[in-house]
């Protein structure tokens, strides 16, 4: 494998990562994806989604095995739970080094995606998976008849605040403003649901417990009054990070680390190319990886067709 050059390697299995796969293998590239998990990303952890075009309703995880199963028509290796530990993006030929592979290749589109922010509050670490959870779906079901608190106020907050509400009997949505920035649906549909309390203009500025989360402390952000709050689990959507850390120095990036790149997702080194979550982008949903890895699959074929045909010119 080592002295095998792949026409493009592609970082990151997710919505972005599948899309571009399927471009680069109809325009007949030999290319591989290497994951740190499951192929799938973050869209298997979604309960439903209901705006991806062409499905009023599906479950995540299916909408991912359909994306998997749709590149695996076209023979695309695959390379799961191989944690990426070192890249060179700026040789000519790339190298991606795994903990027990080396892979090379012409062009590399990142696809690895971001995660949660984290409120970096005392307790948090201590009690994570142990009522501190960054996971509806994955973590819902052992809250049954118990009580929660999701904390954020976009899309993801409030959706898994609802998620929540199938098992959990009392559910705190608390927010350090005084107005969401979710979908305007999406917000009815909280105020509709009388499992949810609302927690205006707070912060919560620590977890306690024993072996477990027992209750949290909010500070109100005008009256600055602390108030203890009883719950079983709390569940922070406060944002996301880019898991961009490997590229730092070899990839332009922004003050937040998300990787910048032109209309075409090409980076500011030639044959990188960056989609999904972790580019700069005016809006992070599974349609909006999808296109982008459409793009970057079709301008790393014409890359190398291009860098072919000047070769031959030489």
């Amino acid at each position: 494998m080592a002295d095998k050059i792949f026409d493009c390697i592609i970082l990151g299995g997710g919505p972005a990562g599948l899309s571009s796969a399927l471009y680069c293998a109809r325009g007949n590239l030999d290319c591989a994806i290497v994951d740190n998990n499951a192929i799938g990303g973050t869209p298997v952890n979604y309960s439903e989604v209901e705006n991806y075009l062409g499905f009023d309703k599906i479950k995540g995880f299916e909408l991912s095995e359909k994306f998997e199963q749709h590149v695996d028509n076209f023979n695309v290796e695959k390379f799961p739970y191989e944690e990426i530990m070192k890249v060179d993006l700026i040789s000519p030929i790339k190298t991606i080094e795994t903990q027990d592979k080396i892979l090379k290749a012409r062009t590399v589109i990142i696809a690895t995606g971001a995660r949660n922010k984290k409120l970096n509050i005392k307790g948090e670490d201590e009690f994570y998976a142990k009522g501190v959870s960054y996971c509806a779906v994955c973590d819902g079901a052992f809250y049954k008849d118990k009580i929660v608190a999701v904390v954020g106020g976009g899309n993801s907050a409030l959706e898994e605040a609802i998620y929540l509400t199938r098992f959990a009997k009392k559910v705190y949505l608390i927010h350090r403003r005084d107005e969401f920035r979710a979908d305007k649906i999406v917000q009815d549909r909280i105020k509709h649901n009388k499992k949810i309390e609302l927690i205006l203009n707070s912060n919560v500025i620590e977890i306690l417990g024993k072996e477990r989360v027992e209750k949290i402390k909010t500070e109100n952000t005008k009256t600055n009054k602390i108030k203890e709050l009883k719950i079983d689990g709390i569940f922070p959507y406060i944002g996301i990070e880019p898991n961009s850390e490997l590229f730092n120095s070899q990839i332009e990036q922004d003050s937040f680390g998300f990787i910048i790149t032109d209309e075409t997702m090409k980076t500011n080194k030639d044959g990188v190319y960056a989609i999904g979550d972790i580019r700069k982008t005016p809006l992070r949903q599974i349609i909006t990886a999808v296109s982008d890895g459409a793009i970057a699959g079709v301008e790393a074929a014409r890359y190398l067709m291009n860098l072919k045909t000047t070769t031959v010119r030489k």
